[in-house]
């Protein structure tokens, strides 16, 4: 009897012991599973095509501090941003949901302003907040004019500083910015090419907001203005593209890429079009545009140096990114530089070259160097990831899927069952890619249902349209375009067709 009350509680010792050991062992997996909150910079370039990118076939000029960011991380080869346009596809980020829902789904609304996210709205900013982040925004917003219920301090948003009007922020040399509430203006700027550059401005608060947040969980994001129209870089970056002819003044200079074609703008800051944000004039566009987004990259460079002399870039998340595809205005040459690398379309086209853009996302304590994913990826994807990532649960639907499995390299990513798109000018425009399948529709507003389809697999430059040949496939995917979205009085298609006409 002794013996056997011996070997329970022998027994039961060692089942003790054994549960203890287990306990230790699953909580210390735990422990290393587990994912110390980083701090978050979001550089979203504005109008950069795919293929203005050294390390995605840029010949004219290089970018090795993008280059690098894109070595040291993962590159989204299959990224698509909100929109072909900049608003709503902030709105997208902003949101989590693709332009069929979301509440900015033009850069103009119906009655023709600039049409402001509502209060109480979940962004990604306050998402971040409740996590006990810092936020703060550097540049150019978009989603909510001063004084609006969409203005930054509004949508989770800490500090401000930079281009509240999408109309400034045509402009480099602005007569004005906004910090937080109020206006700074810029003495010695008058509206031309000359004083105070605003990016300059910007990018010395963005250094300052990490230096004074680097004991802190912050969250920095950075929509440049770079490089959207107008053409205009400061001189030590013009001269790096322009061979002077003359030594003496008045200076001549020869662009090193090249005969370069004047583009006239609107240089006089009396002119209505130029107080509307109109473009001043560059006699040089080519050799500006490789100025401009070399500064940019250097600009990239200036950030991550930034927290590698603080010691916080190891868990630091650093996305670097665009808000569509490149544009035709101001100057700009898109097909002179291949900006939309392997694809066709530009800026306000819901083809490849206007929505797939670069993607690259540095995280080194977390994220495999070198990596790549063709994981398909959009804009409203950034907020769900962010939300895992933070332990912050988000209220309502998302059209976002987190895509943090792929960033830790795991297999149990979940996968869209499609991604969907609308735009609101050149006479309305849909989009849906599902799988390898692209089908898009244009004239939506006139109350056309003819759709093209591409197989991006085989055709990723969109060049043959196969909608006689799958006629299932178009079917459904013009089921998906009436599905995907929410009527929204502000943004109609069906309902109000001629009232759109005219406003687009």
């Amino acid at each position: 009897m002794t013996i056997k009350n011996n070997s329970l509680t022998n027994w039961t010792l060692f089942s003790a012991l054994f549960i203890m050991v287990a306990a230790s062992c699953t909580n210390s997996q735990e422990k290393e599973e587990s994912i110390e909150k980083p701090n978050i910079i979001y550089i979203l370039a504005d109008d950069l095509g795919y293929g203005d990118l050294s390390f995605l076939g840029q010949t004219k000029f290089k970018t090795p501090n993008i280059d690098k960011l894109a070595a040291q991380g993962m590159v989204f080869t299959q990224h698509y941003s909100g929109s072909t346009v900049c608003a709503p596809s902030r709105s997208a980020l902003m949101t989590g949901l693709h332009t069929g829902h979301t509440q900015v789904r033009g850069n103009r609304g119906l009655n023709g302003g600039q049409f402001p996210l509502k209060e109480g709205t979940q962004t990604l900013a306050s998402i971040l907040k409740k996590a006990g982040y810092t936020t703060g925004a550097f540049g150019k917003w978009g989603l909510g004019y001063p004084g609006s219920e969409g203005a930054p301090l509004n949508q989770g948003f800490d500090v401000f500083y930079g281009f509240n009007s999408q109309t400034i922020a045509h402009n480099y040399y602005p007569r004005e910015l906004w910090d937080n509430d109020k206006i700074v203006t810029l003495e010695g700027n008058q509206g031309t090419d000359e004083g105070q550059y605003a990016p300059y401005l910007i990018q010395e608060k963005r250094l300052a907001f990490i230096e004074n947040n680097k004991d802190t969980n912050f969250f920095l994001f950075a929509p440049t203005i770079i490089p959207h129209a107008e053409l205009f870089a400061p001189e030590e970056y013009m001269e790096k593209f322009l061979t002077k002819t003359n030594p003496e003044p008045p200076y001549q200079y020869e662009s090193k890429l090249g005969p370069e074609t004047n583009y006239e703008g609107t240089d006089d800051p009396e002119h209505p079009r130029y107080k509307m944000g109109g473009y001043g004039s560059q006699p040089y566009p080519h050799a500006a545009f490789a100025a401009m987004v070399t500064l940019l990259d250097d600009h990239v460079g200036q950030i991550v140096s930034k927290l590698e002399e603080l010691a916080i870039l190891d868990n630091t998340v650093i996305i670097f990114t665009s808000d569509n595809g490149p544009h035709l205005e101001g100057g700009a040459d898109p097909d002179f530089f291949n900006s939309n690398g392997p694809f066709q379309g530009y800026k306000r086209d819901l083809l490849e070259g206007g929505i797939h853009v670069p993607m690259i996302l540095s995280w080194p304590a977390q994220v495999e160097k070198g990596s790549q994913t063709d994981h398909i990826s959009a804009f409203w994807d950034i907020l769900p990831t962010f939300s895992e990532i933070v332990g912050v649960g988000t209220e309502g639907a998302l059209d976002g899927l987190s895509f943090l499995p792929t960033l830790l390299g795991k297999e149990e990513q979940a996968t869209h069952s499609h991604l969907y798109w609308e735009f609101h000018e050149k006479g309305g425009k849909q989009a849906v890619r599902k799988g390898k399948w692209k089908g898009i529709k244009l004239d939506v507003f006139k109350g056309n249902e003819t759709i093209q389809l591409y197989d991006l697999e085989q055709d990723p430059g969109e060049t043959k349209d196969l909608a006689a040949d799958f006629p299932e496939v178009v079917e459904e995917l013009k089921g998906l375009m009436q599905s995907s979205r929410t009527e929204d009085a502000e943004w109609p298609f069906e309902e109000t067709i001629e009232k759109n006409v005219k406003n687009n």
